[in-house]
């Protein structure tokens, strides 16, 4: 893999209490079919949702350009509610299909959605000063563990970043990374629900 830059931040960052929902607005995953990179995004003929925390339930889409794998995921109804899913682990919360940004790092696994993911980490991950203008509640950065947030690690996790950005780029399945399948590293269910109101 590549070890060029992952964009490292510059000297400052403020945490402004990014979710890591925020993006799970195209994830690239393992396709089921091939085993090569496939994308999970937003149903096109579903309007964006008014608030951002409907993220969760908002409909999606797989799709794999390599051999035209395609399903659909939609939350689960429970009486007049959905559930929605739970971002977080190494499987996207949708299909729960392996992330295909994933690679050893540090022993453990380095994973994110996509490109704008792993800017935002690589942000924070070289940040010699890091602020909270937010409560740590939701916080993607305040929730990373302990290993991606240690000064010992920033040069090791700089380069799972740059190795990530790269993977971005490939598609066939011979370019999957060996780290790239299912750890079992699932988010514990928050229960989250929305009660219906809208189109979907």
């Amino acid at each position: 893999m590549s070890s060029e830059s992952a964009r490292p931040g510059p000297e400052r960052h403020l945490d402004n209490g990014t979710w890591l929902a925020w993006f799970t607005g195209r994830v690239h995953v393992v396709c089921p079919r091939c085993g090569g990179r496939a994308l999970v995004v937003a149903r096109p003929d579903v309007a964006a949702p008014e608030y951002f925390s409907a993220r969760h339930f908002l409909p999606r889409r797989l799709v794999c350009a390599g051999c035209g794998a395609l399903a659909e995921w939609t939350a689960e109804q429970r009486e007049s509610a959905l559930v929605g899913a739970v971002p977080g682990g190494t499987e996207d919360p949708f299909f729960r299909r392996p992330l295909w940004l994933q690679t050893r790092c540090a022993g453990r696994i380095l994973w994110a959605y996509d490109e704008e993911h792993v800017d935002a980490l690589a942000a924070y991950v070289g940040a010699r000063l890091r602020e909270r203008n937010a409560s740590p509640t939701l916080s993607m950065f305040a929730r990373l563990p302990v290993w991606m947030k240690t000064a010992d690690h920033r040069d090791e996790v700089l380069a799972g970043l740059a190795t990530l950005r790269a993977l971005a780029g490939r598609t066939a399945p011979a370019d999957r990374s060996d780290a790239a399948h299912e750890h079992g590293y699932r988010p514990r269910h928050h229960g989250s629900l929305l009660f219906r109101g809208g189109p979907y």
